[in-house]
């Protein structure tokens, strides 16, 4: 079964296409379910939408549900049209977004760390004039707030574990791997799956979220991978999914899985 989980359209200001033009695209590539997850709205502030470029607006976000559920409906005899959304995760204010999810009729739910002391993981500066101390808190900070995420219960799937290498290939040679084994242990005990995250392609690091190491400790300690392409335009969707399998497989991995209804399903590789 070929399926894509993280994909974004237009509502959030920096994706092209429009949702249908993902689902086209997934046909195209051959796949049998293709999972929507725009970027959550930011809930933290009363604003419709106090950051217009990265995440969708308040009053767009019923919209959404509704367009997904009716290409849902509309492709149900071509694909499997999956409703699910990447959620940002913040701690003082992970109850107000529980309440913003609570009955909506989701497949599931990618919960992503996306700033860490206030700033983006993407930021390319954030690591000048850093010394390898300063390095190594950054970094075991950013695991800490996605073990959070893990042990929240809110989220099926968390995204794109080692991303903050995104923009700072040297990320990766951070010394933290203690921190990066507890939250895999975290993750495995939640019972919550990782991505493997095609868009590292197109940032600096090049390749995919998480590395090979992780994933072989991943494998190791238990923890179910699924796939996204963090598609932000519909040609990417599906990017690089037979190479992933592959990879997996060499690693040791026999399954992943994807999400029906907030229910983990199995796929052999």
């Amino acid at each position: 079964m070929k399926f894509d989980l993280h994909t974004h359209h237009e509502r959030c200001g920096h994706a092209n296409g429009t949702i249908e033009d993902y689902i086209v695209a997934a046909l195209d590539a051959g796949l049998q379910a293709i999972g929507i997850s725009d970027h959550s709205p930011y809930f933290g502030s009363e604003q419709d939408q106090p950051f217009p470029g990265i995440a969708m607006a308040r009053s767009d976000f019923q919209s959404y549900v509704d367009e997904v559920l009716r290409l849902k409906e509309k492709y149900k005899d071509r694909i499997e049209v999956l409703l699910g959304m990447e959620s940002d995760f913040f701690p003082r204010h992970a109850e107000t977004y529980r309440d913003a999810y609570k009955n909506v009729p989701f497949d599931y739910l990618i919960g992503s760390v996306h700033q860490v002391g206030g700033v983006s993981i993407f930021n390319r500066n954030r690591w000048k004039d850093l010394n390898e101390e300063k390095q190594i808190a950054d970094k075991v900070s950013y695991y800490e707030l996605i073990q959070q995420s893990a042990r929240s219960g809110m989220f099926d799937i968390l995204g794109h574990i080692d991303a903050m290498k995104g923009y700072y290939p040297a990320f990766s040679d951070i010394p933290a791997h203690e921190a990066i084994d507890d939250t895999l242990r975290v993750i495995a005990h939640c019972d919550v799956a990782i991505e493997i995250n095609t868009s590292g392609s197109t940032k600096d690091v090049g390749g995919w979220y998480p590395s090979d190491d992780i994933l072989e400790r991943a494998l190791h300690f238990g923890v179910n991978v699924t796939f996204g392409s963090d598609a932000h335009k519909p040609s990417r969707v599906g990017d690089d999914f037979e190479l992933v399998r592959k990879r997996l497989k060499e690693i040791g991995f026999s399954q992943w899985v994807f999400y029906r209804k907030r229910q983990q399903i199995i796929v052999p590789l």
